[in-house]
């Protein structure tokens, strides 16, 4: 099978089904925002609205991720509104979020270029190199109790505020959108008060918490791809060093298909909802990865590049330079 031409079939955008991935996804947030408030004193009650809510959150900001490449709707100009809309409830400025994300693509699978990845990876060889403070910086980083929590926290609610490249990419937008939060923040003390916007933070910061996960998940995990040009391969880049987490058909609805992270990368024309019917209609034998949710969790504790053996591995031994053992 001709990968390529196979993902062609899958490109074209229909607005009846991309709007009601937009509209169904914002319903559900709202919904789940006014449940929550309204019965915020009822743990069993808000505890799961809240969590929906930040599982709708994430959802808006895969949409906001499809809009910028312009593959949700069918014009750009829809999509560009569409994006911008959605970047007031995911708190990513639009223009310079998706001229960042295109940077990402761009360069996927490039050691030379890992400043526009989403996580920071190292490799073994600069891992031996590093002095103490370099090693215990680079150690806290990839610990996932703070790259999770506190990853979530810094990302969406103070980087996003003034994102890497906000200078070369519209430092209008920048600020017009961090207007457009501060209004909408204000409406929702205004409506709800100090409730709403505990309710608000909380389910916000699940969704955030949530979302580094996934985007962990997507580039990190043992057999993922990492070269340097000129033996760098761009089609394998994008195969086999994005993943697909194989969770199930709710859990790809629920994250409007971002987990199909693979055949995206390969061909960013694609439109969320039709991802999975394009994965999956690839036959297993050439060779896609399919992540269970065991392997996902063994992934969290790979953190170098292995550059001789071609591999994400553990952090080696204390006071060692050799790699540990694969888990699993």
């Amino acid at each position: 099978m001709d990968i390529r031409a196979h993902t062609r079939k899958y490109v074209e955008k229909d607005n009846r089904l991309a709007a009601l991935s937009y509209f169904g996804t914002f319903a559900v947030y709202f919904i789940s925002f006014y449940l929550a408030v309204s019965h915020a004193t009822t743990w069993w009650i808000v505890i799961p609205m809240g969590m929906v809510m930040g599982l709708a959150a994430v959802r808006l900001y895969v949409l906001q991720h499809d809009t910028g490449h312009h593959s949700l709707f069918e014009t750009r100009r829809q999509n560009e509104l569409a994006g911008h809309v959605l970047s007031v409830f995911t708190f990513a400025p639009f223009e310079v979020m998706k001229q960042n994300h295109n940077l990402h693509h761009g360069f996927i699978g490039n050691l030379d270029h890992r400043d526009t990845g989403e996580i920071h990876t190292m490799t073994l060889r600069e891992w031996n190199e590093a002095g103490f403070w370099e090693r215990l910086g680079y150690r806290l980083y990839r610990n996932p109790l703070i790259l999770i929590p506190l990853g979530a926290l810094f990302t969406y609610f103070v980087r996003y505020r003034w994102p890497k490249n906000a200078g070369q990419f519209g430092v209008k937008g920048v600020l017009l959108h961090n207007v457009a939060v501060i209004v909408f923040m204000t409406l929702v003390y205004l409506i709800a008060g100090w409730t709403g916007l505990l309710v608000w933070f909380g389910a916000s910061y699940f969704g955030g918490m949530f979302g580094v996960w996934l985007v962990y998940l997507q580039h990190n995990f043992e057999d993922t791809y990492w070269d340097r040009r000129p033996d760098l391969d761009p089609q394998v880049a994008a195969l086999q060093g994005s993943s697909c987490l194989d969770f199930g058909w709710f859990f790809d609805f629920m994250v409007a298909n971002i987990t199909l992270h693979d055949i995206h990368h390969f061909n960013a024309r694609i439109p969320s909802y039709r991802l999975r019917q394009c994965h999956y209609a690839i036959p297993e034998e050439m060779g896609l990865r399919r992540i269970k949710f065991g392997e996902a969790v063994r992934a969290m504790s790979l953190k170098l590049w292995d550059e001789d053996r071609e591999r994400l591995v553990p952090f080696p031994p204390s006071g060692g330079t050799r790699t540990a053992a694969i888990p699993g």
